[in-house]
C-alpha cells in the first residue's frame, strides 16, 4: 500500500501513524543547492558596483511651464504673454559617479540600449571629486547659465543691459598680461564708454588681430588709459586678453527655478523661453520644440555633453524638433530617432528664427546638422 486515504468519518491519524515524508533525492539537493547559489550571486551581481559610469536620457522639461507647482520662468517688470508650444529642455542621467556606482546589471543594459552610452568612470569623473563637490560645482554652472541666458534674451529683444566690467585676470602671453591688474574696471574703448557687455563685443568686432587700442579703466579710484595690442583669438576675432567677471543691471527681473538640474547646458532654452513669454506673438504654436546647447551673454550657442541621450530623451517625451548646437553636429549625423527633425543653430537669434518658423508652418528651409555649419561668432575677451 503506498499511502492512506482519509475519509472524512475517519477519525485522524495519531502522529507516530503519520506517514513519513519522502527523503530528497541527491540530485533534488543538488539543483536546489545550486538554485539558491545562482539567486544568490545573481543578487551580489546586480547591487555590485562596477568601474564605468552609465549616462542614459533623462527627463525634459518644458521652459514655460511649471515643475511642482512653481513656474520655470517668472519675469516682473514687464508684461508677459502666454503660449501654446512647449520649449523643453533636455537632460541626461548618470550613473557612476561618487555615491552613485553604475551596478553590472545597469552596465549590460546600457551595453544593448541604443540610446545609452557606457565609459570607464575615469573618463566621466576626475578622480578624488566628491559627490558635493560636483553637485557645488553644477549648481555654479546653473546659476551662471541663466544669468547669461538672461542678458542674451534680453539683448537680443533690444534692451539695453548695464553692467560693470571687472577685470578678473589676464591671458598669460597677451600684451594685457602685465598692463591690466584684477579689480581694473573696464570704462571706455578707444575713448568711447563701455556702458554694456555688448559695446564691447560691438568694438572688437571692429579691430583686426594685431591693432592696437587703447582701454580706459578705473584704478584705486582714477580713470587709467591702458594701450594694448591684440592678438587673434580661437575661432577667429581680436581679443585684447582680459578674464572679465560682469555684474549686470537688469532692466526685467527673471527668475528662473529648476533645483533638481545642473550644469550650463540648457541655458539656449532658457533664452528662448524669456523671449517667448515677453513678446505677444505665440511663437511655439502648439509645437512641441526640444532642444540644448550653453548660452553666453553675446548670444552664442555653445556645444554640450550627451547630444544622443538628450535627442532620445526629446522623442520619448513628445518632441517633434530639436534645436542642436553646431558644434555638436558631427555627433548628430546618424544618431537622431525617428520622428524627430533637428535644427541647427550657432547663435540665439538662429534658435529665435528657428522657433518662428517651426510656430508658423515655415520649417522647411530651416538648416539641418547634414549641411555645413556655420562657425559660432566669438564671445569678448
Amino acid at each position: 500500500m503506498i499511502g492512506t486515504v482519509l475519509d472524512a468519518t475517519d477519525p485522524p491519524l495519531d502522529d507516530d501513524e503519520q506517514p513519513a515524508p519522502r527523503p530528497l533525492s541527491p540530485r533534488a539537493v543538488t539543483l536546489t543547492t545550486s538554485l539558491l547559489a545562482g539567486a544568490t550571486l545573481l543578487a551580489v551581481l546586480v547591487v555590485l558596483p562596477t568601474p564605468y559610469a552609465v549616462n542614459s536620457p533623462g527627463p525634459t522639461r518644458d521652459v514655460l511651464g511649471e515643475h511642482d507647482g512653481t513656474p520655470m520662468i517668472e519675469i516682473s517688470g514687464a508684461e508677459t504673454h502666454d503660449s501654446t508650444g512647449e520649449l523643453r529642455l533636455t537632460t541626461v542621467s548618470s550613473t557612476g559617479g561618487p555615491g552613485y556606482p553604475s551596478s553590472i546589471l545597469g552596465v549590460l543594459s546600457g551595453w544593448f540600449s541604443a540610446s545609452s552610452v557606457v565609459l570607464p568612470v575615469e573618463q566621466v569623473y576626475p578622480p578624488d571629486v566628491s559627490q558635493e563637490q560636483i553637485d557645488e560645482s553644477n549648481q555654479a554652472e546653473m546659476v551662471s547659465s541663466q544669468e547669461d541666458a538672461t542678458v542674451a534674451a534680453l539683448t537680443e529683444l533690444g534692451y539695453e543691459v548695464p553692467a560693470t566690467l571687472l577685470v578678473a585676470g589676464t591671458v598669460e602671453g597677451t600684451d594685457a598680461a602685465g598692463k591690466l591688474e584684477e579689480n581694473d574696471v573696464l570704462v571706455g574703448f578707444e575713448g568711447e564708454p563701455l556702458p554694456d557687455y555688448q559695446s564691447l563685443v560691438d568694438d572688437l568686432a571692429a579691430v583686426q588681430p594685431g591693432d592696437t587700442v587703447t582701454l580706459t579703466v578705473q584704478r584705486h579710484g582714477q580713470d587709467v588709459d591702458v594701450p594694448v595690442v591684440t592678438s587673434e583669438r580661437e575661432g577667429g576675432g581680436a581679443q585684447i586678453g582680459v578674464l572679465i567677471d560682469p555684474t549686470f543691471d537688469m532692466p526685467v527681473d527673471v527668475t528662473i527655478s529648476i533645483d533638481d538640474i545642473g550644469g550650463p547646458s540648457a541655458g539656449t532654452m532658457f533664452a528662448l523661453g524669456i523671449i517667448d513669454k515677453l513678446t505677444p506673438e505665440d511663437e511655439a504654436d502648439g509645437e512641441v520644440i526640444a532642444g540644448t546647447g550653453t548660452m553666453d551673454v553675446t548670444g552664442a550657442v555653445g556645444p554640450i555633453g550627451g547630444i544622443r541621450q538628450k535627442l532620445a530623451g526629446a522623442e520619448r517625451d513628445g518632441a517633434d524638433w530639436f534645436l542642436a548646437p553646431a558644434r555638436n553636429c558631427d555627433e548628430v549625423v546618424g544618431h537622431v530617432p525617428d520622428g524627430l527633425r533637428v535644427v541647427r543653430v550657432a547663435t540665439l537669434h538662429d534658435a529665435r528664427v528657428a522657433m518662428e518658423a517651426i510656430g508658423a508652418g515655415e520649417a522647411d528651409d530651416l538648416p539641418t546638422c547634414t549641411q555645413d555649419a556655420a562657425t559660432p561668432s566669438p564671445t569678448a575677451g
